[in-house]
């Protein structure tokens, strides 16, 4: 089988984090199909550890609903903590370099600056509005997986935004929602053994947005390639 090598790399390159969706559905037909080709992702001894949780319309709104009533308490929201770590407990160069400068661009290009609690904190909250794309995703793992499972997930994962980059569509993923296990375990019915692993937005871009016009740097091959022979 002939492969168009042009379109799947484009695919692959053009796909960013957009934080701003339209309201335009996804045909539940589609979202299928994303996923049935994003479960071809190598997976170690076949074991395929995803589980994906698929919420739109008023699904999506209680979901929304209860976690931002804890996000938006603080008495509550200190009794939520993620079961893993997310990020390193202590940065270092150039990794926080990166960080720190995605996040100022971001918020540079929304106006807000340092010291604005209460503008940060709405901007981190429209995560869990799936920053009102159409269809929300939670993925969670089985509790008795390891490291292999885990990057096993995100080549699936990998895979569901380059398919959804070649249909038009946009994604966000979001490790935002991996605080929020006590939450969303009884809004979605989970297993007590499935652990909340991060959520995606998927939907059409909201061109008019100013904060999808961020396009995030990638540091040079020189930077993390070793080359050895």
């Amino acid at each position: 089988m002939s492969i168009d090598s042009e379109s799947v790399d484009l695919a692959i390159t053009s796909r960013r984090s957009v934080r701003a969706f339209l309201p335009t559905p996804v045909a539940n037909e589609t979202i299928q199909e994303l996923l049935t080709i994003a479960a071809r992702a190598a997976s170690g001894t076949n074991t395929q550890p995803w589980l994906v949780h698929i919420v739109t319309g008023a699904a999506k709104a209680r979901l929304s609903e209860a976690i931002l009533a804890v996000f938006n308490n603080p008495a509550a929201l200190a009794q939520h903590s993620s079961e893993f770590s997310i990020y390193p407990s202590e940065w270092i160069s150039p990794y926080i370099d990166r960080r720190r400068k995605v996040g100022w661009d971001l918020y540079g290009l929304l106006g807000i600056g340092k010291g604005e609690h209460e503008r940060t904190h709405a901007q981190h909250a429209r995560n869990f509005q799936f920053f009102d794309a159409p269809v929300g995703m939670i993925f969670t793992i089985d509790r008795s997986f390891g490291y292999a499972a885990w990057v096993d997930y995100g080549m699936f994962i990998g895979n569901l935004m380059t398919a959804a980059r070649a249909r038009g569509l946009h994604s966000c993923p979001q490790f935002a929602f991996a605080q929020f296990q006590n939450v969303i375990a009884p809004c979605l019915d989970l297993s007590p053994a499935q652990r909340v692993l991060c959520g995606l937005s998927l939907g059409y871009e909201d061109t008019s947005a100013i904060e999808n016009s961020l396009r995030s740097e990638r540091a040079p091959l020189s930077d993390w390639a070793r080359f050895y022979s």
